[in-house]
């Protein structure tokens, strides 16, 4: 069984980016009708790899960056090795001040891209 389809996800982080919010790994899962577990947390950030493939594709910008960790609102270790941050030159930490910044930065961009549409 898989836990959700690449545009059912989509779905939930376009309407995010929309409202120009975050959401936490548990509240996408959350809305896709689990509870979090790391399993099921590892099952969604394969998706989130095969979302933000699409929106490059369609020359979207990336919506993977729009889901982060409760403990401190950052993605989480997938998204800055599987190319967001490589794919932008970043070489930073993955934690922290400077990180957080970055993070601001990206998510701008993308919730300025969904506003209006």
């Amino acid at each position: 069984m898989t836990l959700a389809e690449p545009e059912e996800v989509r779905a939930i982080l376009v309407g995010a980016a929309k409202g120009g919010t975050a959401l936490t790994y548990a509240e996408v899962l959350e809305q896709l009708g689990y509870a979090f577990s790391r399993p099921k947390m590892r099952a969604l950030c394969s998706i989130l790899g095969a979302v933000d493939e699409e929106a490059e594709a369609r020359g979207e910008p990336e919506l993977a960056v729009l889901v982060v960790r409760q403990s401190d609102g950052l993605p989480g270790q997938g998204w800055w090795v599987a190319g967001g941050a490589r794919s932008r030159g970043y070489d930073g930490p993955w934690e922290g001040r400077e990180a957080a910044a970055f993070i601001r930065k990206v998510q701008a961009e993308t919730f300025a891209y969904w506003r209006g549409r």
